[in-house]
């Protein structure tokens, strides 16, 4: 193994938008690269250390569908069981049709969820949103919020695309009502404490405010970063009821990598803990989408990939650099970014914090990935 390149391509990450970055990598249970480049304080006094705590933002979603696989191989739940015999809401459902609306022609799945292909979309602030906002306040509870979402028409009928979309939201719901157990606490006992990890939450504690990461926005009229309010964007994404599993958790490389490396090692943790069964697991990658719905994902620019259950997978190793067909993860709106190789038990987990920079999915992650491949040939 030879991870020169690798080295030199994060010390020049600080030149492109990148104060302060973190990359785990580890096969068969071991670590075999980790390194930090760049600043833990916005004033670059402090290297990174490798402690620091992010915004996970959408890299939530791969704790999520995991609990939901855990779920479905428990038979507490089924792929193709309908939304609304969880969530009563979602039994009418209503369909954008030109100027009107209609009655969906489909019924929403826990498949359509997991797979982006719900009809649902991202706006939080419709009118019945806000009304429960307004109800409640900072109290509004995860259930009231995606309930009161089923009022919103949906983009399509369920199954006919893919759209990226608070669809991850409700799965937690859904996933409260099947297990019993609030979605933090689900959570907690079945995959945090089974793999002993320590920071992940969906609150902003004083302890992991004092090691975050600080946050940037990047202005790209100005190409300059600007300094985001770590409280203030926690106040967006986290209140003491609602669980966002799309996108609220908060966590470590360290905790981050330990749950990636047991999924690529067969579900298992280095020790012997069971967290989700192979089969499962070769399910969860598998690619969902036909073609309308992969049309639209290609304009993800995700090159040799697809969606599967809450995942990209890998589809074809021919085109889009290094790694093998049936790789999978996801990456989160500040830059996170994980990979999950079941085939060489190999995993990767990569820490930023740079919202609104296209950067990291075009150019950044696909380039860690080449130069991991790489540097495991030498």
């Amino acid at each position: 193994m030879d991870f020169t390149k690798l080295d030199a391509y994060l010390d020049i990450l600080s030149k492109l938008n990148v104060p302060g970055c973190d990359l785990a990598v580890y096969q068969d249970h071991k670590m075999i690269y980790r390194r930090q480049a760049g600043w833990r304080n916005d004033e670059k006094t402090e290297p990174m250390r490798g402690d620091e705590a992010y915004f996970l933002y959408s890299c939530t979603k791969v704790f999520t569908t995991c609990a939901a696989m855990q779920l479905i191989s428990q038979g507490k739940m089924r792929l193709d069981d309908p939304v609304s015999a969880y969530l009563p809401a979602y039994g009418r459902l209503t369909v954008k049709e030109g100027d009107t609306v209609r009655p969906a022609k489909t019924v929403m799945t826990v498949r359509h969820l997991m797979s982006m292909q719900s009809g649902l979309n991202y706006d939080m602030g419709s009118p019945a949103v806000q009304a429960v906002r307004k109800a409640y306040g900072s109290r509004a509870t995860t259930r009231q919020l995606v309930d009161a979402k089923a009022q919103d028409p949906l983009e399509f009928d369920p199954g006919d695309n893919f759209l990226y979309s608070l669809s991850h939201d409700v799965l937690a719901a859904v996933i409260e009502e099947a297990s019993g157990q609030r979605f933090s606490d689900y959570l907690r006992e079945h995959i945090y404490a089974p793999l002993g990890l320590k920071t992940m939450s969906f609150r902003l504690t004083d302890e992991v405010k004092g090691r975050m990461c600080p946050l940037y926005e990047y202005d790209p009229s100005a190409y300059r970063l600007n300094l985001c309010s770590i409280e203030k964007e926690a106040a967006k994404r986290c209140n003491s009821e609602y669980e966002s599993g799309g996108g609220g958790l908060i966590g470590d490389v360290q905790d981050y990598i330990t749950f990636v490396d047991a999924l690529a090692c067969g579900g298992r943790s280095r020790e012997g803990e069971l967290i989700l069964a192979p089969e499962m697991i070769q399910l969860w990658s598998a690619n969902q989408l036909g073609p309308r719905s992969r049309q639209s994902f290609d304009g993800w620019k995700r090159v040799g990939y697809s969606y599967a259950l809450g995942v990209r997978t890998r589809v074809n190793d021919v085109i889009g650099g290094g790694g093998p067909v049936g790789e999978f993860g996801w990456d989160g709106a500040a830059g996170a970014w994980a990979m999950i190789d079941p085939k060489h038990r190999l995993s990767a987990f990569f820490g930023m914090h740079v919202l609104n920079y296209g950067y990291n999915y075009d150019v950044i992650h696909p380039t860690l990935r080449n130069l991991i491949y790489e540097g495991l040939e030498k």
